[in-house]
C-alpha cells in the first residue's frame, strides 16, 4: 500500500505495527505492517482488522506445502531451498532459506523483524524434529532507522546443535554454507536451475566464471567434464570457499583468481574461453542509478562477447530489480552490436520455482538472464 494512496492515518502507529486498512467508502480491506516510506503498509491479510492467532503457522505451512509440491522438501539430491520468498509467499518483507535443517531468516521490514519470535515458533511447529536451528540474519536487511536492535543470532537451537556452517546438496553437488558470515543467507539459491544449464553446455570446454562467489557455477561445469575452469571474484573470503567447494567435490582442473572481474576479462586473451558466466552483483539497487547500471551491463557484456571463442557461449545475468528484462536485453544487444559479432539468444533465464512471483506483484521477478551463442 503506497503512501500516496492513503488519505488519512488515525492515531500514531509505530513502524512495524499491525494496522487495519480501510477503503475510501469505509469498507475494510485488510491489515498489514505499517512502515515509514513510499510503501506505507505491507499487506498480510485481507478482510480482517488483525492477524489470526494461527496466522504465522498457517503461512509458513502454506509456503512449505508449495515447496513440497515443487519436489524440494524430500529430494535426496537437493536439501537446500528457499522456503519463504516475500511477496511470492504473501509474506512481504520476509525471506527464509532452508539448509538441511537450518532455517536462515532475513527481515526486510520492521514488522517482520518484530515478528521474528513468532516466525521461529511457527518454523518449529511446521518442521518439528527436522529443524536443527533458526538463525536471524537481518542486521543488513532490516531498516536501521526504525530503532531496532539489529544483532544477528540464533532464535532457536535444537539440543546439541553447535555448528555455524554446514554442507548441503544441490542436484547432488556438495557445497559449504556458512550462514553466519556468508553473503545473503549463505548461498545464492536462486541460480540452482541456471547452474544445471551451465552443466549441460560445459563438457569439453574451457570455462570462465566471473563474480563466482563460492563457485557454484564452477562446480557444475567441472562435474560435466569441462577441460578447465577459472573462477574470479574480488572477495578473498569467497575465493577460500571456492577452493573448499572444488576440493569437496573432488575436482582439480580449476584455478582461482582473487581480483576484479572486469579487469580480468579485459586483460584475458581472445578465444581462450569457450563458455563465460557473467553473474555480477546488483548494479542498480534503486532507479536513481539505472542509467549508470545499464552502461555497466553493456560494458561488461561487450567484454565477454568480444573475448569468448567462436562458437562459444555466454551466460549473462542481472539481479537488479530496477532493471527489467527488456532493459537488460537492450544492454546486451548494444554490447553485441558494439563488438560486431553475430550473437544468438539461445535461452532466456530466470529465478527458480521456490523464488516464485506473486501474480499481483510482478516486481518480484528480479533475476533475469540470457544464454548467448556467439559465432
Amino acid at each position: 500500500m503506497f503512501s500516496g494512496a492513503i488519505a488519512n492515518i488515525e492515531g500514531s502507529p509505530k513502524e512495524g505495527d499491525i494496522v487495519p486498512v480501510f477503503a475510501a467508502d469505509g469498507s475494510l480491506m485488510g491489515c498489514g505492517h505499517y512502515q515509514i516510506g513510499s510503501i506505507a503498509v505491507r499487506m498480510l491479510s485481507f478482510g480482517c482488522e488483525s492477524l489470526a492467532e494461527d496466522f504465522w503457522v498457517n503461512s509458513i505451512a502454506l509456503a512449505y506445502e508449495a515447496r513440497k509440491a515443487f519436489g524440494l522438501t524430500d529430494n535426496p539430491d537437493t536439501n537446500c531451498y528457499r522456503l519463504v520468498h516475500g511477496e511470492g509467499d504473501n509474506l512481504p518483507g520476509l525471506v527464509i532459506d532452508w539448509y538441511d535443517g537450518v532455517c536462515v531468516m532475513q527481515a526486510h521490514s520492521a514488522g517482520m523483524f518484530r515478528s521474528k519470535k513468532q516466525i521461529s515458533a511457527a518454523l518449529q511447529t511446521v518442521y518439528g524434529e527436522r529443524l536443527k536451528a533458526v538463525y536471524d540474519k537481518s542486521s543488513g536487511t532490516a531498516p536501521f532507522k526504525a530503532g531496532l536492535e539489529l544483532v544477528d543470532g540464533y532464535l532457536y537451537k535444537a539440543p546439541g546443535f553447535k555448528e555455524s556452517e554446514g554442507t548441503v546438496l544441490e542436484h547432488g553437488h556438495k557445497f559449504y554454507v556458512n550462514w553466519e558470515s556468508g553473503q545473503k543467507t549463505g548461498f545464492f539459491l536462486d541460480q540452482r536451475e541456471n547452474r544445471s544449464l551451465v552443466q549441460k553446455y560445459s563438457e569439453g570446454r574451457n570455462v570462465l566464471n566471473l563474480f563466482c562467489y563460492t563457485g557454484g557455477f564452477s562446480v557444475y561445469a567441472l562435474s560435466a567434464g569441462a577441460v578447465h575452469v577459472d573462477s574470479v571474484d574480488s572477495s578473498a573470503k569467497a575465493m577460500t570457499l571456492v577452493d573448499r567447494n572444488i576440493a569437496l567435490n573432488g575436482f582439480e582442473n580449476h584455478s582461482s583468481y582473487c581480483c576484479d572481474a572486469i579487469d580480468f576479462i579485459g586483460n584475458c586473451p581472445e578465444g581462450k574461453y569457450d563458455l563465460i558466466i557473467v553473474d555480477p552483483p546488483a548494479f542498480a539497487k534503486h532507479r536513481d542509478v539505472l542509467k549508470n547500471a545499464l552502461r555497466a551491463y553493456q560494458k561488461l557484456n561487450a567484454a565477454a562477447i568480444s573475448k569468448v571463442s567462436h562458437g562459444g557461449f555466454v551466460f549473462t545475468f542481472s539481479c537488479s530489480q530496477a532493471v527489467d528484462k527488456e532493459a537488460f536485453a537492450l544492454a546486451v544487444f548494444s554490447a553485441a552490436a558494439q563488438c560486431g559479432r553475430r550473437v544468438r539468444i539461445i535461452d532466456r533465464l530466470c529465478q527458480p520455482c521456490d523464488h516464485s512471483v506473486n501474480i499481483y506483484h510482478p516486481e518480484g521477478e528480479y533475476l533475469k538472464g540470457l544464454l548467448l551463442y556467439v559465432e
